[in-house]
């Protein structure tokens, strides 16, 4: 066993040598490192029938909250991806449509049981920009906690107040994002019901910023019940496909490109005397030093590798 202790860092479970051909196995989804996410639910008064009477009606009929095993379905499913598994969540559109109410910072584990019977005060108006502000302080503070890439949900049942404030304040964070002042960030919007403005929501979401490319995606769904399952899928696509990544050899030279999701080993070949290479994810590099030769292993390699081919660090798309 002439195997030194090699150290393997995270994102990676295992990495081999054949003669400087690679093979990399991803322990967890690259994309998500560093990912510090929160949830901003609408707030404003149309969503009242969806969270159900409360105080001495709430006793009368049989009338339930229909947001709270959603809201619980995405705190699960979001702090997943969290760094700490602690998500930003809050009520937005409140008061006079403008005001955020914090429910707290809230961990996976307690989905289960946390109650969301809706804002203190219901809304009278969706003015949106103060919710992209909210968040962008917040990344602001978890970047200097190490958070490397931000992203912010946010659903909504109707129109914007604000939409070309909306999009103004956008501009500007993509400025931030490509000059380096903030980490990169995805606002991923789920519009409920049929008082939403799809084409509003469209002129958002289709915005291309230099060096960041869309900084929003979008989608509507026609029931409260589908809502978490949206969610899930567009934190998906955005958080894997959107990225692709990078190797580099010791010496910086690119030696392999993923132009879309990451698979679940990667494979490439390095130059002879290469010593370590480098994955780079969504502006974060992963070094690792290569091991030395494997010997040892005469087994057929695709033996070895076939397990974890799930594609994108066992993303499960079930749905």
């Amino acid at each position: 066993m002439a195997h030194k202790h090699e150290v393997i860092s995270k994102p990676f479970s295992d990495v081999h040598n054949k003669g400087g051909h690679i093979l990399a196995t991803l322990l967890h989804d690259p994309t998500v490192e560093g990912l510090d996410v929160a949830l901003y639910m609408d707030g404003s008064a149309s969503m009242e029938d969806e969270y159900g009477p409360r105080g001495i009606l709430a006793k009368l009929g049989p009338v339930k909250n229909q947001v709270e095993p959603q809201m619980r379905w995405m705190l699960e499913y979001l702090a997943n991806k969290d760094r700490d598994s602690v998500l930003r969540v809050a009520y937005w559109a409140t008061g006079d449509g403008s005001q955020i109410e914090v429910v707290g910072d809230l961990t996976g584990a307690q989905a289960q049981t946390y109650k969301f019977p809706g804002p203190q005060f219901y809304g009278k108006g969706t003015v949106m920009l103060p919710v992209l502000r909210d968040y962008v302080a917040y990344i602001r503070k978890q970047a200097e906690a190490g958070a490397r890439r931000g992203l912010a949900v946010i659903i909504t049942d109707s129109q914007l107040y604000d939409a070309n404030d909306v999009r103004a304040y956008s501009e500007q964070v993509a400025k931030e994002i490509s000059s380096g002042r903030l980490p990169r960030i995805n606002f991923v919007l789920v519009g409920v019901g049929d008082q939403v403005d799809e084409t509003q929501m469209e002129k958002i979401c289709h915005e291309e910023y230099p060096g960041v490319g869309h900084l929003w995606c979008h989608r509507i769904a026609d029931r409260m019940e589908e809502m978490a399952e949206l969610v899930a899928v567009l934190v998906d696509e955005t958080m894997t496909v959107a990225s692709g990544g990078v190797i580099y050899d010791d010496k910086e030279n690119v030696i392999k490109r993923y132009e879309s999701r990451l698979p679940a080993v990667l494979e490439f070949d390095v130059p002879p005397g290469c010593k370590s290479f480098t994955l780079e994810v969504g502006g974060t590099k992963f070094p690792q030093v290569i091991p030395d030769e494997d010997h040892h292993d005469d087994d057929d390699d695709d033996d070895d590798h076939n397990i974890p081919a799930t594609g994108g660090g066992g993303h499960g798309h079930s749905h």
